[in-house]
This record gives C-alpha cells, sequence and structure tokens, in this order.
C-alpha cells in the first residue's frame, strides 16, 4: 500500500494538470497557452480637445506592460493576424471643475480622459472573440494651478497608468 500511495498521487497530480489550456502568470495575467503575439495598435486621438503626444504614450504604456508581465511578442501594425489585437480611439479629454468654494470660484480642477478600446481574441482561429469597451479616469489638481503645467504630471503619473491597468485587466484577468 506504501508503494502505491506515491505512484497514484503522481498520477493524480499529472492528471490534474494535463488538460489546462490556460497559462496563469505571477502577474495574474491569464493567457491562452496557443497565443504568442500581440497587436497594440496606435490609440488615434480623436477627442474634440487633445495632448497631441496622447496617443502614442498611452500605445507605448500598453506595450510596455504587455511586454513586462507576459510572453506575448509585439507584431507590426500591419501585422494581419496576432492572436491579441488591440484597437483604441481616445474619445474623450477634457478640464472641468471639481469643487467649488464660493459660487465663482472653483477650488479643485479635474482632467478626464476617456478610451474606447475593441479588444480582438484569435487564438483559436476565430475573430468572434473578445470586447468592445470604454475606460475613463480621472485626476484632480488644484484650480491655482495652470491646466498646462499639471497635464503631464497627471497623465504620466496617474490617468494612463490606470487605464492601461484597466485594459490589461479586462483583457488578461478577466476583471
Amino acid at each position: 500500500m506504501r508503494k502505491i500511495f506515491p505512484v497514484l498521487l503522481i498520477m493524480g497530480f499529472a492528471a490534474l494538470f494535463s488538460g489546462c489550456s490556460v497559462k496563469y502568470s505571477a502577474t495574474g495575467a491569464s493567457i491562452d497557452a496557443n497565443a504568442k503575439t500581440v497587436n497594440v495598435r496606435f490609440f488615434e486621438n480623436r477627442a474634440p480637445l487633445n495632448n497631441p503626444t496622447l496617443g502614442q504614450r498611452m500605445t507605448q504604456k500598453l506595450r510596455d506592460k504587455i511586454q513586462s508581465q507576459t510572453k506575448l511578442v509585439q507584431v507590426a501594425e500591419t501585422e494581419p493576424r496576432a492572436d491579441y489585437e488591440f484597437r483604441a480611439t481616445i474619445t474623450g479629454y477634457s478640464f472641468t471643475n471639481a469643487a467649488v468654494t464660493n459660487v465663482d470660484q472653483s477650488a479643485r480642477s479635474k482632467l478626464t480622459v476617456t478610451v474606447n478600446v475593441v479588444f480582438i481574441k484569435r487564438v483559436e482561429g476565430t475573430d468572434k472573440k473578445g470586447w468592445t469597451q470604454s475606460f475613463s479616469r480621472s485626476a484632480e489638481f488644484s484650480a491655482s494651478q495652470l491646466a498646462s503645467s499639471v497635464e503631464n504630471t497627471l497623465l504620466d503619473n496617474e490617468i494612463i497608468p490606470n487605464i492601461t491597468d484597466d485594459i490589461f485587466n479586462r483583457a488578461f484577468a478577466n476583471w
């Protein structure tokens, strides 16, 4: 009986893990075992008011996150059949009042960025898997500051990383 138990234990583990087709990583990402490539297309900036470098910065941040947290290889934008594909459009970019102290005075202002993302999953040869979703993030700043003086800091330290995390988690962590 003592000799049979280790053999049964090993066979049980082998049977348990042999049927898995999803790969899990230490980052929490779940990537299909057959997926090898990703195409993060350039984020088009179609917001009426915008920052001219925002599309490039968001595109690069998502590419960097995928490269650092998965084993997927980024392919050229002209590649027609990557296993995963992201297409995004920046649809909103606005400065608004966030808090008012007096009737005519704002105490806080807010920068909000909205991105519409289409995620296509072709791992098993079908384009029918994926999703479309809008992601929006805001960051507040003192109304006494000029928007132009805090804009890039808010984008680089809060808004772009948070939107990138939201997109990554929706695509690979099913959050």
